[in-house]
């Protein structure tokens, strides 16, 4: 499977990926872990003492992009794992066994295995969010907490059924509001394209991302030279009523009001199900850079509590 649609763009998310990585303002170190699926790229940073916090991404951006704003105060308080999301723009790198049989749980087992981690704190935005769902309820005894960020409970909504058989409408469904926030500008990614997709998908702090060259740079790498068909092998599902029960008092929320993915229904999903969630006004789907500072408190709270 190629990540990348050529070289040259390759290259481009390769070099930005780097000059992201200096401005997280925090000593890190890079290193790959060897699973089936192929070599997935972890950043740490943080002191070996601090309890673990584990870091998923969301589709289509990578950990360098992902954690800028936050790698910096979250590593004074935890010794953080920034996970590039194997299939992703990052540096991990897929083998022949990603294929159809790919299971992110195995995937995300043999990730702990070969960082040595019995247990941890987890944390992910948009799918990273799902990803620390998922993980949450599959193996409880190696998740402390979880935090999901800019993301929905994965709960079949009352009218739906989690039966395999619905699989395909579902992913249809998913596919189809995606389309509604990402088109036209993803499929031009011109410059002011750019500009306007990621005002459509932020709140009032935008700015965060424009007036960055190097977030520019990179983000308009990614939408012209990640090729999406790359994660197609991560596979979302929903919750069926009891198990949204068993993670209820060990996941939190927190979404942004301004976010698109959020009006679509992931707020009510939150709302009727009864989930511990926080709502930030005029903040969209990049809520962690968008607030950084109100995400940073907010996950140094939660989880020193927990």
């Amino acid at each position: 499977m190629k990540v990348y649609r050529n070289k040259k763009q390759a290259e481009i998310i390769r070099q930005t990926y780097d000059q992201l990585l200096k401005l997280w303002g925090c000593e890190l170190l890079e290193r790959d872990v060897q699973t089936d699926f192929g070599t997935t790229h972890v950043i740490e940073a943080g002191p070996n003492d601090k309890p673990a916090l584990v870091l998923f991404h969301g589709v289509g951006d990578d950990s360098a992009l992902m954690w800028i704003f936050n790698a910096a105060e979250l590593s004074k308080h935890f010794k953080i794992y920034a996970i590039d999301t194997i299939g992703g723009p990052g540096k991990s790198v897929p083998n022949k066994n990603y294929n159809e049989n790919f299971d992110d749980i195995a995937w995300i087992d043999q990730i702990f295995d070969g960082l040595k981690l019995d247990c941890a704190f987890v944390a992910g935005v948009s799918n990273g969010g799902f990803l620390s769902q998922y993980y949450t309820l599959k193996r409880p005894d190696k998740v402390i907490k979880a935090i999901s960020i800019s993301s929905t409970v994965a709960a079949a909504a009352a009218n739906e059924s989690v039966d395999p058989k619905n699989a395909k409408k579902a992913k249809a469904a998913a596919m189809k509001n995606m389309m509604k926030i990402f088109l036209p500008e993803a499929l031009f990614p011109t410059d002011k394209n750019v500009c306007n997709l990621i005002k459509k998908m932020c709140g009032k702090n935008y700015t965060v991302f424009t007036e960055n060259p190097t977030i520019m740079t990179h983000y308009k790498g990614l939408l012209r030279g990640f090729n999406n068909m790359a994660m197609k092998y991560h596979k979302v599902v929903a919750f069926t009523s009891q198990e949204v029960d068993s993670v209820r008092d060990k996941i939190i929320y927190l979404v942004g009001e301004d976010d698109p993915f959020e009006k679509l229904g992931g707020k009510e999903r939150l709302i009727e199900n009864h989930m511990n969630a926080t709502f930030y006004p005029d903040a969209g789907h990049g809520l962690n850079h968008e607030l950084s500072s109100q995400i940073n408190e907010k996950i140094v709270e939660v989880l020193s509590h927990a």
